[in-house]
């Protein structure tokens, strides 16, 4: 059985020594960094299965890490940060993070976390999608291909994030059917949200922005009230090729 490798950027030794401690204790083939430029270069050389990135570092912060990393790799990516600010989180999450901690946090939820996220992934190198479903589904302007991953909005090709291709498929496979937020959630990360959806609303809202004519209208996934969101469906505007 390989060893997942697990690469963990903070600049607090502490931190770092305490979720090595952690990762290690499960079998994990942990490395670390204590900066953004070193953290780069160590993604492309080791090719982790997941890396653990702190949002506030000292010479290049984890965003711009994050921006890079995803101009050429899909790897899961959680954000740690000592700000509960919405604003940090938010941008964190727009450039291609996948999920977020708040320090301080507890070693054993996190590793939990990282275990989720990696049952996830297994799944999605092993069917190339979340949903193991041989289908195409056509929308009046939107046409999704689960097999190949690939999402047409209005026959132009569009870019998703691994999140947002699951939360589209989720959705739609289920059209009209509303989904609460903890629900959709746990399909889609693994774990539970422990009441923090704040990761899925930013991941809607991105996907809003790519799929939706008007995102502060939308056609396709729409809100309801009270209870989280559903892929809004008119009589006849689908069909699904087998």
């Amino acid at each position: 059985m390989t060893t997942n490798k697990i690469l963990v950027v903070d600049d607090e030794p502490d931190i770092t020594e305490l979720i090595t401690l952690y990762l290690e204790r499960d079998g994990f083939d942990v490395h670390s960094t204590d900066n953004g430029e070193d953290a780069i270069l160590l993604a492309e050389e080791l090719k982790p299965d997941l890396i653990i990135l702190d949002i506030q570092l000292k010479n290049l912060d984890g965003i711009e890490v994050c921006k890079k990393i995803r101009t050429d790799s899909g790897v899961p990516i959680l954000f740690i940060s000592c700000m509960n600010d919405d604003t940090d989180i938010i941008h964190g999450l727009t450039v291609g993070g996948d999920d977020y901690m708040t320090k301080p946090f507890s070693p054993s939820q996190l590793v939990a976390r990282v275990k989720a996220h990696l049952r996830r992934q297994a799944v999605i190198d092993q069917s190339k999608t979340v949903i193991v479903v041989e289908e195409v589904l056509t929308f009046d302007g939107l046409v999704i291909d689960i097999p190949a991953r690939t999402v047409l909005v209005r026959e132009n090709e569009i870019s998703l994030s691994t999140k947002e291709f699951e939360l589209l498929v989720q959705l739609a496979l289920a059209p009209n059917r509303a989904f609460p937020l903890d629900d959709l959630y746990t399909l889609v990360w693994g774990h539970d949200s422990m009441g923090d959806t704040r990761t899925l609303m930013v991941h809607i809202s991105n996907l809003r922005k790519k799929i939706e004519i008007d995102p502060t209208n939308p056609l396709y996934i729409t809100t309801v009230r009270g209870v989280g969101y559903k892929f809004s469906l008119k009589e006849g505007n689908t069909h699904v090729h087998r």
